[in-house]
């Protein structure tokens, strides 16, 4: 089974960006979509974006439209998440996931086949 390991979360100001990886441990080119998905201290876990993997199509939650960008470099078997003007509102734990089936929607968390650990992003104000 493929293995997601997130990076490049911190602590950063507001207004400032990062990037965030996910490295796969197998091919991720057969996958349906990859996604990131972030849960906040005391709130649910929410999607954020999704990229489909067969056209490169993306979607983005309505709180980051403009300010977040998923990109999959199937080569170096990583997913992309570049995030700027960053807000104290996206302070949350982020995870990459692999949906191989289709059969969830896009923020479907319970609908991805594969999860990663997670990586911190802390936005101060």
């Amino acid at each position: 089974e493929v293995q997601l390991v997130e990076s490049g979360g911190g602590s950063v100001q507001a207004g400032g960006s990062l990037r965030l990886s996910c490295v796969a441990s197998g091919d991720i080119s057969s996958s349906y979509c990859m996604g990131w998905f972030r849960q906040a201290p005391g709130k649910e876990r929410e999607g954020v974006t999704s990229i489909y993997t067969w056209d490169g199509s993306t979607i983005y939650a309505d709180s980051v439209k403009g300010r977040f960008t998923i990109s999959q470099d199937n080569v170096k078997r990583t997913l992309y998440l570049e995030m700027n003007n960053l807000k104290p509102e996206d302070t949350a734990m982020y995870y990459c996931a692999a949906d191989w089936n289709g059969l969830g929607s896009w923020d479907d968390w319970y609908g991805m086949d594969v999860w990663g650990k997670g990586t911190l992003v802390n936005i101060s104000s």
